[in-house]
């Protein structure tokens, strides 16, 4: 079932449709079975490994994104995640015994897992497979029926998922509804029962105000301003390669890239020579691919007005969506570029005299979604651990915690609410109800009015 939105009247009756059907087919148990949910994980698989260079193909229209690129930041992290999900979702599914008080004796008790419903997808342009797939594995492992809703900004992509996914997935359970904003709201409309959301946190405030008029229950994956820390103990070489690395992906076009980098003054110009030399020996192309003319233009922008000294590249081409990858050296603080999430080819350097300083400079602003330190001291560590307050944390290294599957993805305050990956996902889509059993026999008076001063007595003891 692939509904095409494009804000006619008939459309937006035809999302009403949409989430009916798939209400109806919710309600008559067919997502319930574990093998109804490994069919649809395993059917996730074929779909991407079977349909590798179609997908390759409409990633690289739509972000000029190389193949390779393609398939280890869009498709390898989707197969991982659902052959995962295939592994452990018969133990996810199993009911969890606690121990029942005193008080509450005779009795069982435990909790099962319970699909919400009907969750609905919002992907987001930078990743437009990994970022709508990834998702619907923790969906459909609980037992969920989804629609999903592709970036209109990547469309190559989103008419890709709106042909395949039909063709690989229960079309009475899965859907497809592509368009723009309208379509977004006219799904948020029909109170589904849970939203999933990635993107940035100005649409994430729209979005959680669309869903709060229903009491849908969201999770949203946003981004912000990811700092990474230099010590003055670092291995630079290293973290260069790695900074490097990280930036150049997706052009920079990542929730999780470094935002800026916090450098302690005594090793930063050697940081810097170590930081161009890696970027010359990982690209040789002279500008990257930026999403549209708009967001090469807000790049732009950013740039010209950032202040501080620029020592490498500096060139935007708005019109021909690309720019080169640009580094500037103590930006003005003030700056949009020290202000707004960068999400783009442009690497912020800030001076920093102590330990003390960086981690105040992350304190004063929002709660990042990840925070990187390059140190060999785990005093470092654990002062950054416990001082700042972020989605995730990872030590010499960028980004590599997405690939993790037993650990929590998501951000906190204004880089997100909510978390996925692994059974994190499962429990996202999931309710945890609680269940108690209690026999017939023995039904003891004392449970009963009228409560004498002897049974109050003894109920206090045993409560």
């Amino acid at each position: 079932m692939t509904v095409s939105s494009r804000s006619s009247a008939a459309t937006q009756r035809s999302i009403p449709d949409t989430v009916a059907q798939l209400r109806a087919t919710f309600r008559s148990g067919r997502t319930k079975p574990v093998e109804w949910r490994l069919a649809q994980l395993q059917a996730i698989v074929r779909m991407v490994e079977e349909r590798e260079s179609e997908m390759a193909h409409a990633l690289a229209q739509d972000l000029g994104r190389p193949a390779v690129d393609a398939w280890l930041a869009d498709l390898a992290p989707v197969t991982s995640e659902a052959k995962y999900a295939i592994k452990k979702l018969r133990s996810w599914m199993r009911p969890t015994r606690v121990a029942v008080p005193i008080g509450v004796q005779p009795a069982k008790a435990w909790y099962q897992y319970e699909p919400l419903g009907v969750a609905l997808i919002i992907g987001p342009w930078n990743y437009p497979l990994h970022l709508v797939l990834a998702p619907l594995v923790g969906a459909v492992a609980a037992g969920n029926c989804a629609v999903l809703k592709p970036s209109e900004h990547t469309p190559a992509c989103s008419a890709l998922l709106a042909r395949l996914v039909p063709q690989y997935l229960d079309t009475e359970a899965i859907a497809v509804v592509e368009g723009a904003a309208e379509a977004t709201q006219g799904l948020l409309d029909q109170a589904v029962d849970h939203c999933f959301f990635t993107g940035g946190p100005e649409i994430g405030k729209a979005v959680m105000a669309g869903a709060a008029k229903h009491l849908t229950p969201v999770t949203l994956e946003l981004g912000g301003k990811s700092p990474v820390i230099v010590a003055d103990d670092a291995k630079l070489k290293v973290a260069a390669r790695r900074v490097a690395f990280a930036k150049l992906l997706n052009s920079g076009q990542t929730c999780v890239a470094p935002d800026y980098v916090l450098v302690d003054r005594s090793i930063r110009d050697q940081f810097v020579d170590e930081l161009n030399k890696a970027l010359d020996a990982f690209t040789d192309k002279p500008t990257l691919p930026l999403v549209n003319t708009r967001q090469a233009g807000r790049i732009a922008g950013l740039v010209e007005k950032a202040g501080g000294r620029t020592v490498r590249g500096g060139t935007v081409e708005a019109d021909a969506k690309r720019a080169q990858l640009t580094v500037i050296v103590d930006p003005d603080a003030e700056s949009d570029l020290m202000r707004e999430e960068i999400f783009g080819p442009v690497l912020p350097l800030v001076t920093v005299d102590s330990m003390d300083d960086a981690i105040a400079h992350v304190q004063r602003g929002p709660k990042p979604l990840a925070v990187y330190l390059f140190s060999e001291s785990r005093a470092n560590e654990e002062r950054v651990l416990n001082e700042i307050s972020n989605g995730g944390t990872v030590i010499n290294q960028l980004m590599y915690h997405l690939l993790v599957n037993d650990l929590p993805f998501g951000g906190v305050g204004n880089s997100g609410t909510g978390a996925y990956h692994g059974k994190w996902g499962f429990e996202t889509f999931s309710h945890r109800k609680a269940v108690l059993r209690k026999p017939t026999w023995p039904d003891p008076s004392l449970a009963y009015p009228p409560f004498t001063k002897i049974k109050q007595m003894i109920m206090r003891k045993v409560f």
